[in-house]
């Protein structure tokens, strides 16, 4: 494998323990994290090189994000230091029939003044086989969508791989951006799209539905909508509850459709940085399988984050190869 560039915000998140409410208790517990991190990490974590690209608060909570990062083996060289504090999000963990809620403070953290200054691209890129970027990214701030464009068309220009999660949060466009032309422009370096019906329409301005024949169709417009988008790969999730969740993935690799069977998951113990763990998963997979054993992985990858307290997942190859068999009772190993 050849290095995979992530390129995002670093946050802490803080939350109460177990799933209280913030007015119930007054401890609390912190983890480090952020999409595109997320998924830096995870892959990390399976074997693969990764250099993080980002910026983070010149202090002892930006020098303690470094470390945790660092542990991971993921490459820090490329992250800056800024005077601002590192952006910071609250969770509620939510239970059964009540919701996890979310806040961010993050409009005036660190990596809120990143701009295309600040990264020499082709440092950076050096040693890129495929960069990854989500729709989280370009919206937090001019800077921010300036530099993503700028390193996208360079990794492109170099022959790389290209993912796009375009997730689009109407709250995180503020700056005067439109939203749905951003992502365009940054589709048009994109070679693979993670991402369902609702981002496509989102972005192609259509109206298609979820069965399946209308994820095809959509799949085959988006392709021919941006030529260099070669596969699209879509995580489904059935909620039956904040605590019961079903997993399963599709595909229409510009031949064919495939479909995963759902993976059950009955008692969730943290639902954050899940789908992130699907792109992961992806990613790796594209690199060592075919498509169908890839988006395999990335499923039960995503299942297995579910698992997991804190943003990242810590599934291992073989851990993840385990659910893929069919290993689902979770019975002690010895």
């Amino acid at each position: 494998m050849g290095q995979i560039i992530t390129f995002g915000e670093v946050l802490m998140r803080i939350s109460p323990r177990g799933n209280k409410k913030f007015v119930q208790s007054n401890i609390v517990e912190f983890y480090f994290g952020g999409t595109e991190l997320n998924v830096g990490i995870s892959i990390s974590n399976f074997g693969g090189k990764v250099k993080h690209i980002s910026a983070v608060s010149d202090d002892f909570i930006g020098d303690t994000a470094m470390t945790y990062i660092q542990k991971f083996g993921v490459d820090t060289s490329a992250i800056e230091k800024s005077k601002r504090p590192l952006g910071v999000y609250f969770l509620e963990v939510g239970a059964v029939i009540r919701p996890s809620m979310i806040s961010y403070n993050r409009s005036h953290s660190a990596f809120s003044e990143i701009e295309p200054s600040k990264v020499n691209w082709e440092t950076a890129l050096k040693n890129g086989e495929w960069m990854h970027w989500t729709g989280i990214t370009p919206a937090l701030s001019q800077g921010a969508y300036d530099l993503l464009k700028e390193g996208l068309k360079l990794a492109r220009e170099k022959g790389m791989a290209v993912s796009a999660d375009p997730t689009y949060r109407s709250g995180l466009w503020q700056y005067g951006q439109d939203p749905k032309e951003a992502l365009i422009e940054l589709l048009h370096y994109s070679t693979i799209f993670i991402g369902g019906v609702n981002e496509i329409n989102e972005v192609l301005g259509t109206d298609y539905g979820y069965e399946n024949d209308d994820f095809i169709k959509a799949s085959k417009q988006l392709i021919q909508e941006f030529p260099s988008i070669e596969k699209v790969f879509d995580k489904i999730r059935t909620s039956l509850n904040s605590s019961w969740h079903k997993i399963r993935a599709r595909m229409w690799n510009g031949k064919e459709f495939r479909e995963t069977e759902d993976i059950d998951i009955t008692h969730i113990v943290d639902r954050i940085g899940t789908g992130d763990a699907f792109a992961a998963g992806l990613i790796y997979g594209l690199q060592q399988y075919d498509d169908y054993k890839a988006m395999e992985f990335a499923s039960a990858a995503c299942a297995l984050k579910h698992t997991y307290e804190g943003d990242v997942n810590f599934a291992t190859v073989s851990e993840v190869n385990n659910i893929i068999a069919g290993n689902l009772t979770g019975r002690l190993v010895r």
